[in-house]
């Protein structure tokens, strides 16, 4: 046998090995592009920086006696949370120019991120004494609804 009599079966046999992996890879790239169109589009974030906002959806979680004594209070502070958060969002403004600038100042972001620290535990300090004095006054069930947030977490109601 020659080479002559040889090449027509060994292109017979390539190209059938060539059109099954053409058309393996096709399938592939068809299931990928239909996966993707059939994927459900991304959930929006529902977080919000706004401390009134998350208290709020905090609220809508208790016992409706208990989300008026926790909404009556943060309102009595409504305008020391509103200080605080200003000044720790206005502290995070001053790392994020910082760390813009040109030439760069290591020193300066370090003092601006120390500022931040400490306007941030100003911030919670404020929000938490809030919910502490509302805690006090709500009842057993509001509290556990507390501690229990958010609703639907694994570990809610489990004891340490």
């Amino acid at each position: 046998m020659s080479l002559a009599q040889l090449a027509p079966t060994i292109t017979r046999g390539s190209s059938r090995w060539l059109l099954l992996g053409s058309l393996a890879l096709n399938l592939f790239f068809i299931a990928f592009a239909v996966a993707l169109a059939v994927r459900p589009p991304p959930t929006a974030s529902n977080w919000d920086r706004d401390v009134f906002v998350r208290t709020e959806r905090i609220a809508d979680t208790l016992p409706e006696s208990d989300a008026g004594i926790l909404r009556a209070r943060i309102n009595t502070d409504r305008g020391t949370i509103e200080t605080a958060q200003q000044k720790y969002r206005s502290a995070q403004a001053v790392i994020r120019t910082a760390m813009r600038a040109q030439p760069f100042d290591a020193e300066a972001l370090r003092t601006a991120m120390a500022n931040t620290r400490t306007a941030r535990q100003a911030f919670d300090q404020t929000i938490q004494g809030a919910f502490a004095d509302a805690a006090a006054q709500m009842s057993q069930s509001g509290r556990q609804a507390l501690a229990d947030w958010p609703p639907g977490r694994k570990n809610a109601g489990a004891k340490p």
